[in-house]
């Protein structure tokens, strides 16, 4: 390693995925990189830890100098975990999580484990970022967001993040340059779910989650008007889920 800017990457796809291969090499022309990412599919985890089984880890082979890779039988939020405590021997200047194979705007953001590993690194006040693409194919070109992705990192290393917040950053689905970015809000929206029931050869039942996402939102300042309008979406994420201005609401109750 060198004495450059220190840099975290995660995600929830798998060490294995194509989009943090592409987050790794883009973040190798800033700094020091140390990949800690789970050895399989994690998708949906949120900030789940893992509790009940044990951990494992593996060191990768590496030929690159400033480059360490590891893979974590554990969520996306153990890996993080794992890295501050057992891995590294400084705290990282950057922690960036993805680059996520299909979007995380509005209510995913709850579900999505890319968002949980960059969550969990801002809790530890290091700035962090998730990144996710409107696109799950694992061929996704990701070359024209590739610029925006370095800028974004470059500018949180250079000017910061403010307290308790991290970034939710969001690429829309046209394969074209996108337009620009907008600072956005988290768009009001959910999941209208259904279980598809099969059964197997011996008659047992089983399911698999379903549904599509419905946005429940027109504004024209949030996630999902950005993505869907071929905008770079940058929503501010708070991990202090208090709501505040109900307080003195609930106060008035006879609990």
């Amino acid at each position: 390693m060198t004495n450059k800017p220190l840099i975290l990457v995660t995600n929830d796809d798998g060490i294995d995925a194509p989009g943090i291969t592409i987050l790794k090499h883009i973040m190798l022309t800033i700094g020091d990189v140390v990949v800690v990412a789970p050895d399989g599919a994690k998708s949906g985890m949120g900030h789940a830890i893992t509790v009940s089984k044990i951990l494992k880890y593996k060191k990768l082979p590496s030929t690159i100098s400033n480059l360490e890779e590891y893979s974590i039988s554990g969520t996306p939020a153990d890996c993080v975990k794992f890295a501050l405590h057992e891995l590294l021997d400084k705290t990282p200047d950057l922690c960036v999580s993805g680059i996520n194979h299909g979007s995380n705007t509005s209510i995913n953001v709850v579900y999505s484990g890319t968002m949980g590993a960059a969550i969990e690194a801002g809790i530890n006040n290091i700035p962090a970022i998730g990144f996710s693409y409107y696109d799950f194919s694992w061929q996704a070109d990701f070359s024209h967001i590739k610029p925006f992705v370095y800028k974004i990192a470059a500018s949180v290393l250079t000017n910061g993040l403010p307290k308790d917040c991290v970034l939710n950053v969001n690429f829309p689905s046209e394969k074209t340059q996108p337009k620009g970015i907008k600072i956005c809000r988290q768009s009001k929206g959910k999941w209208l779910e259904r279980f598809d029931k099969r059964s197997n050869p011996h008659g047992q039942n089983y399911y698999w989650l379903s549904g599509h996402f419905e946005n429940q939102d027109e504004g024209n300042d949030t996630d999902e008007w950005a993505v869907k309008n071929n905008f770079v979406a940058i929503t501010p994420v708070l991990f202090d889920l208090t709501a505040h201005k109900h307080i003195d609401k609930l106060k008035k109750y006879k609990f």
